[in-house]
């Protein structure tokens, strides 16, 4: 691919070469120093993917979209591309003149456009865990080729994988360029950890999870890719003014991810409707009848919801951090929509209620807002996550059957943070360990749920055909016709 596009980032305009080994906006070919140190990391990139990236996929040809610019209305193009042959890149958004750091107390200031010394430790943290998510997701989802219920499908799911593994570039531009010796060795770390290892595993528990079948990739890409939304719009926010640019353009990119997982999921339950309403079927908890049509039954696809939620917010952190507090108050990480907010965007003299759970009983306390930072996100998180669910139950509603699919209680089998010790419901109930466990068979998916899920797993290959599980989407991508051929496979 040798397009040029042209990016204006304040006075300078700066070209998108795609006949470079590494393509950017950043003046790469100016940086010698950093230019080279990118060009020694890009071979170790793509050994990391031909090892852990898609299986048997190098001589596949996709219909990618491949970022050329960072103009929304005209920044990628579509077309077929081998896999090894895709063009990761670095890219950040046009530059703000003038901007200045919109919260905490530096707020008013000029942006950094350099790491300053008292943030580095916080700052190159930051950056370390939102870079060893981008591969993970790649790492937990190499299998799913090989099962994909459709080439429309299989094609979301390289999308979504390239995309994934250009925000890994995008952090390490970021590690490489403004930590030096320990940015490069933290570049390094992030292509020798994997998923669910048992010696070296993603930082994250929730990147540690298994993503062997397709219904949890859609649960991923709407619940666990909304995180992934929610951390970086903060990070868009901050002070430092190349990571406010990269994590802008990445957001671009990220709402794929969540389309591809809620209208995955709204596809699953459409076909389940459908099955149900061909065979006569009213009662949706008839589970063994539903699942003889070859489709997923809704309380499955609850329980399945429950799961990515719960392990979701663990990402969140504790909901009371003095973590938190320190990149909020440092300028370094703000809250979602934090231009938005209607306050002072200091929050010295302001409280957050955080929910806890005493004596079986939750119950609201106040606690300082700088320490509830984390808790106001994930409170962001769960209004932000309804709006599938809403958009899922009109689908169920319109097939005229009674049942509706609901997010559970942010206290929910949590592992991390302020419920971690407590047993609740998904209605948000407080129980005992022994209710808890008696009960978690009709909450969570059992052995036997997972095992009739993967049954399903069987990999439809024809243009325009779908499996038995799942609806044709709506419009096909770049609005291409229903067969067209979105991977050739060869």
């Amino acid at each position: 691919m040798s397009d040029l596009t042209e990016d204006v980032l304040g006075e300078t305009v700066v070209e998108i070469n795609y006949d470079e080994l590494i393509p950017n906006n950043v003046d790469l070919m100016n940086d010698k120093q950093l230019k080279k140190a990118l060009e020694s990391w890009q071979p170790k990139y793509v050994d990391w993917w031909n090892e852990a990236g898609p299986v048997n996929t190098k001589d596949f040809e996709v219909y990618l979209r491949t970022a050329v610019g960072v103009d929304p209305k005209g920044w990628a193009k579509f077309g077929h591309v081998k896999m090894p042959d895709y063009r990761w890149g670095i890219l950040l958004a046009p530059k703000e003149e003038g901007r200045t750091i919109p919260f905490g107390k530096h707020k008013g200031e000029p942006v950094w456009q350099e790491v300053p010394g008292e943030y580095r430790a916080l700052l190159r943290r930051l950056i370390i865990i939102q870079g060893d998510t981008e591969p993970a997701s790649v790492e937990q989802q190499r299998i799913l080729s090989a099962t994909a219920p459709s080439l429309y499908d299989m094609r979301n799911l390289f999308q979504v994988n390239v995309e994934e593994g250009r925000h890994l570039w995008a952090m390490v531009y970021l590690l490489v360029k403004y930590f030096g010796r320990e940015g490069r060795q933290d570049a390094e770390g992030m292509l020798e950890r994997r998923s669910a290892d048992e010696d070296k595993p993603r930082i994250l528990g929730a990147f540690n999870e298994a993503t062997d079948d397709w219904l949890s990739f859609f649960m991923f890409t709407y619940f666990t890719d909304r995180d992934g939304k929610m951390q970086l719009a903060s990070l868009a926010e901050s002070g430092f003014d190349p990571l406010s640019r990269t994590c802008r353009f990445m957001l671009t990119e990220e709402a794929h991810h969540m389309f591809v997982g809620e209208t995955g999921v709204g596809r699953v339950i459409q076909r389940t409707c459908e099955a149900m309403e061909e065979a006569g079927i009213t009662n949706v908890n008839d589970i063994e009848a539903v699942r003889k049509l070859g489709v997923i039954d809704l309380p499955t696809l609850q329980k399945k919801i429950n799961f990515h939620v719960s392990v979701t917010s663990d990402l969140f952190g504790a909901e009371v951090s003095t973590n938190g507090a320190s990149a909020f108050i440092a300028g370094i990480k703000g809250r979602f929509n934090e231009t938005k907010i209607d306050d002072d965007h200091q929050l010295n003299d302001d409280n957050y209620t955080v929910t806890r759970a005493v004596d079986g009983k939750l119950v609201d306390v106040e606690e300082t807002a700088h320490n509830a930072i984390n808790s106001r996100l994930l409170d962001d998180y769960h209004d932000d996550a309804a709006g599938g669910l809403g958009r899922w139950n009109k689908v169920i509603k319109r097939a005229g059957f009674d049942f509706k699919l609901t997010l559970p209680y942010k206290g929910f089998s949590r592992k991390i943070g302020t419920f971690s010790e407590d047993f609740i419901t998904p209605d948000a109930q407080v129980v005992t360990e022994a209710e808890w466990n008696a009960k978690k068979d009709e909450w969570l998916c059992t052995d036997s749920d997972n095992a009739f899920i993967q049954s399903l797993m069987v990999p439809c290959k024809e243009k325009g055909k779908y499996a038995g599980w799942i609806a044709a989407p709506r419009v096909g991508i770049n609005n291409q016709p229903e067969d067209f051929e979105y991977v050739k496979l060869f």
